[in-house]
């Protein structure tokens, strides 16, 4: 018998008066809340040992913190998340310059106009994966500086048992780079549990995408294969990271990626502590791995301070600079094709 529910309840005003809405999807086990402002994940409730529940996404208690915000934390990314290298691309013989939001130099997560700040249109919805949400956004020609109006949906849904599903669909009328993901921190001991650096991760990726000093790929994939970076067999993510220097912030190659995207096991993540479990899948060429190396001071949910790897990113997404690296899978939709992404983070407690 389906126990699964949908709340809708007031989030806030911007400060033009738009009314924003929390929608919070349970299933008697466990609960997951997204806005309109923005499309963002804002909570995660699982069961705690007890009683009780444990919020396992780091964020902010209200929506003006999410207004604040500069750190992404639960934004849906687009029109391209992660980095476009030299801020530019050329595409069927036209050049278009975009922010130089990072560094100075390279663009970041669609740069300055993100799609996070933006008001999206929500209506309840019931799929094969569960009862949940989808936002609408349609996303002018020239926004960001991408070419083409492109017609963008995430739809959050939330299974019977315990699985968040996020899928991505977007339309253009011109050629155009796309590449949506979710900005999600995890935490599972909780947004208040510190650092990470004691769970213990498993990857399903034999390479990863090898970063210029700039986080720029350098058009290498890098076997991970007796470095720092391979997560093949489940280890504590504190073991080596030390040995990258600010901690990982790095695409990892999918291994099992086909073009036809099927749904591939990713990562599994888990708290020895809490005996909690996240199995990520994703249908996309690649996922990265950012270990909160720039958290710093930030007052979050209840007025707790996040610091340095205070959590952990698995960012299903096509490589970065795609665009600009023929060799990388192709990331540019054409009108009369469909953008499509599915990525989903299931929860065992």
């Amino acid at each position: 018998m389906r126990i699964s529910k949908l709340k809708k309840s007031r989030y806030g005003l911007l400060s033009d008066g738009t009314k924003i809405h929390l929608f919070t999807i349970s299933n008697g086990k466990m609960s997951v809340s997204v806005t309109n402002y923005g499309a963002i994940l804002t909570s995660i409730l699982l069961p705690a040992k007890g009683g009780g529940d444990v919020d396992v996404l780091l964020g902010f208690s209200t929506l003006d913190g999410f207004i604040r915000d500069d750190c992404s934390f639960g934004a849906t990314v687009g029109r391209f998340a992660n980095r476009i290298g030299g801020a530019s691309f050329t595409l069927d013989g036209v050049k278009y310059d975009l922010d130089k939001n990072d560094n100075g130099e390279n663009m970041l997560h669609g740069g300055f106009d993100r799609w996070e700040k933006k008001v999206w249109k929500a209506k309840k919805v019931t799929t094969e994966n569960g009862i949940g949400v989808k936002f609408t956004h349609i996303s002018p020609d020239g926004e960001q500086k991408f070419p083409g109006t492109v017609k963008a949906s995430v739809t959050y849904t939330l299974s019977e048992d315990n699985a968040l599903t996020i899928e991505y669909e977007a339309e253009t009328d011109k050629a155009t780079p796309i590449n949506l993901t979710n900005h999600a921190y995890f935490n599972l001991k909780g947004y208040a549990g510190g650092s990470i650096e004691d769970q213990e991760l498993q990857m399903f990726c034999s390479k990863y995408v090898e970063p210029s000093d700039k986080l720029i790929p350098t058009g290498k994939l890098i076997d991970v294969e007796g470095t720092p970076y391979d997560f093949k067999k489940p280890h504590l993510i504190g073991r080596d990271i030390a040995k990258t220097g600010m901690g990982y912030d790095h695409c990892y190659c999918i291994d099992g990626f086909t073009p036809e995207k099927k749904l591939n096991l990713t990562a599994i993540v888990k708290d020895p502590a809490s005996g909690r479990k996240m199995v990520v899948k994703t249908t996309e060429p690649g996922v990265q791995l950012y270990t909160a190396n720039f958290l710093n001071n930030v007052h979050g949910k209840n007025g707790f301070v996040y610091q340095k790897h205070g959590a952990l990113c698995l960012e299903a997404e096509a490589y970065p600079d795609s665009p600009n690296k023929s060799e990388f899978p192709s990331c540019i939709v054409r009108p009369g094709e469909k953008y499509r992404q599915v990525t989903q983070y299931a929860f065992e407690f």
